[in-house]
């Protein structure tokens, strides 16, 4: 971060905070805007925890999930706006971007408050006072998790912000199995621990505390949807919004369905078309060198992780996905040479 020491200086004395997260927030986007929020209500801010979205509910056990605005309609919408105008500083977790909080962007964008982005995904945009990236952090919640102690304040870390940030350490890492996994993040993990933190508790909730409605359309989903392409070594799900509606699918039920192609064997590429209505929203996971944040910014307005990254579409499922299918070709060779 530039100018370190003018940021510290900005949270030494109590201010109006606004946090907001991206679209869809996952356990990283939630455990980090909630652990920090926790952390600078203990500095004697006043704090305002924003999500553009609803969120899945195998989140809202996390310590302080009752200060959330989430915008689920106009009134949410009118609530969200005013916390943002009236804040003087507006915390960017999570997220690069301004196009990945919809609609609330825009208020951002023109807001007087100060803007401090943290987030450790690639080429973020250039929209805040102060930047704190770092892509090779494995989450958002540990460059939370650091910049508390920069700030003096690990002595405040209790086992509520332990618990936030240990659930998005452990989400983003895929339950410390991913390849952004370094001994770092096993560090803080023993840390957050001995903070209070449960891992036990923490994993169950996120990644064992399914809806029965959950279970049945994942099955429906590996056993109609899941389609796999030798050539390309790909596989991709394509799930409309009347398949997803049958299934009563709710926030955050597609959430790592996109893993599951990447889990059979020899595929590098797994993508998740997935029709929201409005748009088609995409998930793309591999392995190795291939660069799906790559893929992701040149085809399908998105960007993230070389190897986990997002994108965006609004033609029709179908013509999203035969897109993708139609630039596959230019990538048989690259995909065919990888190692794993």
């Amino acid at each position: 971060m530039q100018n370190e020491e003018a940021f510290y200086r900005l949270l030494s004395a109590p201010k109006k905070c606004a946090i907001i997260t991206h679209f869809k927030p996952d356990a990283d986007a939630m455990g980090s805007s909630l652990g920090w929020a926790l952390f600078l209500e203990k500095r004697g801010h006043e704090v305002a925890v924003i999500t553009p979205s609803e969120y899945p509910d195998f989140l809202a056990w996390l310590p302080g999930n009752e200060k959330t605005t989430a915008v689920k309609n106009e009134e949410t919408k009118e609530k969200a706006i005013r916390l943002i105008k009236a804040a003087d500083i507006i915390f960017c977790l999570d997220f690069s971007a301004l196009q990945r909080i919809h609609e609330l962007g825009k208020y951002v964008a023109e807001a007087k408050g100060i803007k401090a982005v943290i987030d450790h995904h690639l080429e973020p945009e250039n929209f805040g006072d102060y930047l704190l990236s770092d892509v090779k952090s494995a989450s958002t919640a540990g460059l939370i998790y650091d910049l508390i102690g920069k700030c003096g304040g690990k002595d405040l870390l209790d086992a509520d912000i332990a618990a936030c940030l240990y659930a998005g350490l452990m989400a983003d890492t895929g339950g410390f199995r991913h390849s952004n996994t370094r001994s770092r993040e096993f560090e803080m993990a023993a840390e957050l621990v001995n903070r209070g933190a449960n891992p036990h508790f923490i994993s169950k909730q996120i990644l064992e505390n399914n809806s029965l409605e959950r279970i049945r359309f994942t099955g429906f989903v590996l056993k109609d949807k899941l389609t796999v392409l030798p050539e390309f070594r790909t596989a991709y799900i394509a799930l409309s919004a009347d398949e997803a509606k049958q299934y009563k699918a709710a926030t955050g039920d597609s959430e790592g369905l996109v893993n599951y192609g990447l889990s059979v064997k020899g595929i590098v590429l797994s993508a998740l078309f997935f029709d929201r209505k409005d748009e088609i929203k995409l998930s793309f996971r591999s392995l190795g060198s291939f660069s799906v944040n790559d893929l992701a910014r040149k085809y399908f307005d998105g960007g993230g992780h070389a190897n986990a990254a997002g994108g965006l579409s609004h033609a029709s499922l179908d013509e999203t996905l035969q897109k993708f299918l139609s630039i596959l070709p230019a990538f048989r060779d690259e995909l065919n040479k990888i190692n794993i």
